[in-house]
């Protein structure tokens, strides 16, 4: 029997994405460049030529930007999660923006977390029978635990 999406306001809404600060290896790199940008002016006196140093100065201005695009790209990617009391829509967005959409029935739903040794927690997932979905994937631990919180707690009254 396929589900349809309800009229009515969802008891759960959430919208996920990424946190946009660059990772470790883009700090790194955007550190690197710009010591390679500080050191250029060097580079042309000991080179006594401009085109060396505006080569550098070009070379160094593409590297940054194609940094920072990559970085702004996974800022594209998004999951959608809305919970009436007989569905659940989770709606994927990735970084190249193709939407993949998901439905469920609350009662069949369970709730996974995934927690390390000191309890925090790693991993959101959906289990609905032999279907094993994460959500979330790319929050921190803290956002992760707070969205599962408030989420199990609308799982539980949609079930009711």
């Amino acid at each position: 029997m396929p589900m349809q999406a309800t009229t009515t306001s969802p008891l759960f809404a959430a919208e996920l994405t990424p946190h946009r600060a660059l990772g470790r290896g883009g700090k790194r790199l955007v550190a690197a460049l710009l010591v390679l940008l500080i050191l250029s002016p060097l580079l042309l006196v000991l080179s006594g030529s401009f085109w060396a140093m505006a080569g550098f100065a070009a070379l160094d201005g593409v590297a940054i930007a194609l940094t920072f695009y990559f970085s702004s790209r996974q800022g594209k990617r998004r999951e959608i999660v809305r919970m009436w009391s007989d569905q659940l829509e989770i709606a994927s967005v990735d970084a190249k923006g193709d939407r993949v959409l998901r439905r469920f029935e609350p009662r069949l739903v369970r709730l996974v977390l995934e927690r390390d040794d000191n309890e925090r927690t790693l991993a959101l997932r959906l289990r609905a029978g032999r279907e094993d979905i994460e959500i979330g994937a790319f929050l921190n631990s803290d956002d992760k635990a707070s969205f599962a919180k408030a989420f199990g707690t609308a799982l539980r009254k949609a079930r009711a």
